[in-house]
């Protein structure tokens, strides 16, 4: 007990406080991250955009590609001009970004919008991961960044889980509730020590000019730059927990008996997740968080002496398994059960990321390979994006499949607009059909079997893991 306390004293106060702060953050981002592909599609009269799958994946993969590839541009901005100066941008613009969200309802003012939010999370991210990496030495390294991620999972969790409490007749609230724990973080900036940063006389575009450079350097190497898209398949099939995963709920998923089972064992708890006897497909997806939370200790104690690349072999394959399954029926509980798996997957496999880029990485050379870290996330986005869109609104889309019905079987179809929502497409299917809405969800699953992009998935992550393999057999051991 006494190490253990020894250990927390070691810790500097603005440890503690760029925590909080990144806790904060996290609770904001997600609590409308989680709850954003289903907002930007689903129906006008609901509240939401009524977008299409298409637009959906341009905004979110496009965006999300930007918010993890401006930090090697935003990093530099606050090695320069100080941590605390860009911490404070960065909480203006994410609070305008989100204040501004509500009233954007287009593709393309919705668009802009959220790549400026995408700004102010570019600006924070870097600050707070060189701060903790500053404020921790070899002794505490380990325990710091586990607290750490720690904050992120549970600020991942508790978000969803308080921005759904006012969705049930407006999205407005996510977003005024997002900016509201931005602000939050501004009191934290008086705590704040900056940390000690080298200061350097050339000029702002020299130092972009030299970080480009290096980072060519870096991806000239063949073998970190195959690992490196190697790793932005398994993000592609990895970011469809928000990408895909809550709209193919929200569209094919019957919740009632989750609900009766819940309201049987916990009353209070149903009632207070839900008003209309259904459970939001975003209460089902958060379970990730949770399983993290609850497992992530247990699951890196089993795996600590296992190789990196065993570890993401593995990792990706059940992550995979986990992700493909969650498509492949429309039973709650076995969505449920699936995202557990996707989980321990993702617990095996995500961490070990980073700590093999630095393994791998040459002596004199290690920030600069870890800071290409972010390139496979930036293009799994982006191909996660397409995914989600294109493939998924040709494959599995609810609305697209019910058109394309409806017009094969000669009825004609009006366009979706202000005048006509996705609502009221549907009540015009189910009384064209003559079936009730249950009766029109189960034929249209039964007749073009939309949990078939489940395929997909599982071809891209174990696409992955299968190279990961190839990679350590041909490329890494050979060698050694």
């Amino acid at each position: 007990m006494s190490t253990k306390t020894s250990v927390f004293k070691k810790f500097p106060k603005t440890f503690w406080v760029a925590n909080s702060m990144e806790l904060f953050e996290r609770w904001a981002w997600y609590g409308f991250y989680m709850l954003l592909a289903n907002y930007l599609t689903k129906s006008t009269d609901v509240g939401a955009l009524g977008l299409s799958q298409e637009e959906k994946g341009l905004i979110m993969g496009i965006g999300t590609a930007i918010l993890y590839f401006l930090p090697i541009i935003t990093g530099a901005i606050a090695d320069r001009y100080g941590y605390k100066k860009v911490l404070f941008s960065a909480f203006i613009v994410y609070a305008i970004g989100f204040l501004a969200m509500p009233y954007c309802r287009s593709f393309g003012s919705f668009f802009a919008i959220f790549i400026f939010v995408a700004i102010g999370g570019a600006l924070f991210k870097p600050v707070i991961t060189a701060t903790i990496s500053k404020t921790t030495d070899d002794t505490t390294s380990s325990i710091g960044f586990g607290i750490y991620y720690w904050m992120v999972n549970v600020g991942a969790f508790i978000g969803p889980l308080v921005a759904l409490q006012f969705t049930k007749t407006s999205y407005n609230p996510v977003f005024y509730i997002s900016a509201l724990l931005i602000l939050v973080n501004i009191p934290f900036l008086f705590f704040f020590k900056e940390p000690k940063r080298e200061k350097s006389d050339i000029s702002f575009g020299k130092s972009l000019k030299i970080i480009f450079k290096n980072i060519g350097v870096a991806i000239s190497d063949y073998k970190f730059i195959i690992f490196l898209i190697i790793v932005a398949g398994f993000w592609s099939m990895y970011y469809q927990l928000f990408y895909t995963l809550p709209v193919f709920i929200d569209q094919w998923v019957d919740t009632h008996s989750l609900y009766n089972f819940l309201n049987n064992v916990w009353p209070w708890l149903a009632q207070k997740i839900s008003s209309d006897g259904t459970i939001a497909a975003e209460y089902i997806t958060n379970m990730d968080a949770m399983y993290i939370i609850l497992f992530q200790i247990a699951v890196s104690a089993i795996i600590m002496k296992w190789r990196p690349l065993t570890s993401m072999m593995t990792g990706f394959l059940v992550c995979s398994v986990g992700m493909s399954l969650t498509l492949f029926t429309n039973n709650p509980f076995f969505i449920i059960s699936a995202i557990f798996i996707f989980g321990v997957g993702e617990m095996m496999g995500s961490p070990k990321i980073t700590e093999y880029i630095g393994k791998i990485a040459p002596k004199d050379k290690i920030a600069l390979y870890m800071g290409c870290s972010f390139l496979p996330v930036t293009f799994g986005n982006m191909l996660a994006g397409y995914i989600s869109g294109g493939v998924y609104g040709r494959m599995s889309d609810k609305v697209t499949l019910l058109k394309n019905d409806l017009i094969s079987k000669g009825f004609e179809v009006p366009e979706i607009t202000n005048g006509f929502t996705q609502t009221d497409l549907y009540h015009k299917g189910a009384e064209l059909l003559q079936m009730t809405q249950t009766e029109l969800t189960n034929y249209l699953w039964t007749t073009y079997n939309p949990g078939k992009i489940w395929m997909v998935l599982l071809g891209i992550g174990a696409g992955a893991s299968f190279l990961l393999f190839l990679y350590d057999r041909l490329l890494i051991r050979k060698n050694s």
